[in-house]
């Protein structure tokens, strides 16, 4: 369920940061850093980046964190930290009667457990892994409304069609609009997308992102992704999420109402102001951001997108109507094709070719428990990995 109707508290808000030293989590803790008289850290996740999240951890005094793998030379784990063990210890973060709201920005399905955690006791959840609802969307609806929690999303186009729908009933919708950039190879022809580089897929106009989320960006399975994850979080059926391209990135989603009337939520694209609306609910705090000025523009474009040119687009559409563990092994056969397109010299096509291989060979099976979801990540992760492994 979404949040949307205020609850006030005059003490601050406990926060743990599942992912806190990627893109998503050095920008929460600028949102933290702006109002240290509205949040306090609770707790810190990372992967690898034991310098950053030291400094982290430091300066707001986490009195828990947890690390997959140490690095010596960041030096001596902070005096006063608790360690928790990894991965368990994002769990035990995640579901602590004391957190307040828990922000998950891992990569791939490293936030799977956690974000049940939390669930399962009640704490809110904002997502900024696609993953977790793309993968489990089912499951983790009957989780929230089950505890009362509120699944709040950080995404900037979930989060425009959250603020859009405060105070409109259900029955209202007609459409849900997501808008996208069209990423690096919006005007690209289809022979030079399929030979880029992950140089240039990385160079992505408009947002600053980590490299996975740009590459699927780039490929427009992100959006493909949104409209899975927009189902589950507002209950609206595929049919009735549409897709966009809007090259400026101001208009960060729509709502068409059976009215006819559209309402959009406009923005600079800084993630900063998604972030902040979904930790700080029900208060629009003061911003942490530069504000938009209309002055300085001079035309919003739109366009459709151009699923031939962008198949991820589509395919992810079909994952999603093909319900069950589809979705999951989308995800796995992403992360794999996505990790090997980054790290190595491959190609662009050869990665969407292997994206689109994995789900004509895996088809889908009834999802029954969360470990079924990851088991068909797994599956889908394995054989995209097997496939391009002599690419």
């Amino acid at each position: 369920m979404l949040a949307t109707a205020p609850h006030r508290s005059s003490r601050r808000k406990r926060v743990v940061i599942l992912g806190s030293t990627g893109s998503i989590g050095v920008q929460t803790l600028e949102v933290v850093r702006a109002h240290p008289n509205r949040f306090e850290v609770l707790g810190l996740a990372c992967g690898a980046n034991c310098d950053l999240l030291y400094r982290q951890i430091r300066e707001f005094g986490a009195p828990l964190a947890c690390v997959r793998d140490i690095d010596p030379s960041a030096g001596d784990w902070p005096a006063g930290t608790e360690r928790l063990a990894y991965p368990d210890g994002m769990a035990e973060m995640a579901g602590l009667a004391e957190a307040d709201i828990v922000v998950v920005a891992t990569v791939g399905d490293a936030g799977f457990r956690p974000t049940e955690s939390a669930l399962r006791a009640g704490n809110n959840v904002a997502l900024a892994s696609k993953e977790m609802l793309v993968m489990g969307g089912g499951l983790f609806r009957k989780l929230a409304d089950g505890s009362g929690a509120a699944i709040l999303p950080i995404d900037s186009e979930h989060s425009a069609i959250w603020q859009c729908l405060v105070g409109e009933p259900q029955e209202s919708i007609r459409r849900l609009i997501l808008t996208a950039s069209g990423g690096p190879f919006r005007t690209w022809a289809m022979p030079d997308i399929r030979r880029a580089t992950a140089e240039e897929a990385l160079e992505h106009p408009n947002w600053d992102m980590g490299a996975k989320i740009t590459v699927d960006s780039a490929s427009l399975l992100n959006k493909g992704l949104e409209i899975i994850e927009a189902h589950w979080l507002f209950q609206v059926p595929y049919k009735s999420i549409s897709v966009i391209v809007h090259p400026e990135s101001i208009v960060h989603s729509m709502v068409e109402f059976h009215d006819g009337s559209i309402k959009a939520q406009l923005g600079v694209p800084d993630m900063r102001l998604p972030i902040q609306y979904a930790i700080g609910f029900p208060e629009r705090l003061p911003q942490a951001h530069a504000p938009l000025d209309l002055r300085t523009l001079s035309q919003l474009n739109f366009e459709q997108p151009d699923e031939r040119r962008f198949p991820l687009l589509a395919l992810a559409r079909a994952a999603g109507a093909a319900g069950g563990t589809a979705p999951a092994t989308l995800c796995g056969a992403d992360d794999a094709a996505t990790a090997w397109f980054i790290e190595g010299s491959g190609r662009f096509g050869a990665m969407t070719d292997a994206v689109q291989a994995a789900m004509d060979a895996l088809p889908p099976a009834p999802l029954d428990h969360l470990d079924t979801a990851l088991a068909a990540h797994r599956r889908g992760f394995e054989f995209v990995r097997a496939r391009l492994a002599d690419a």
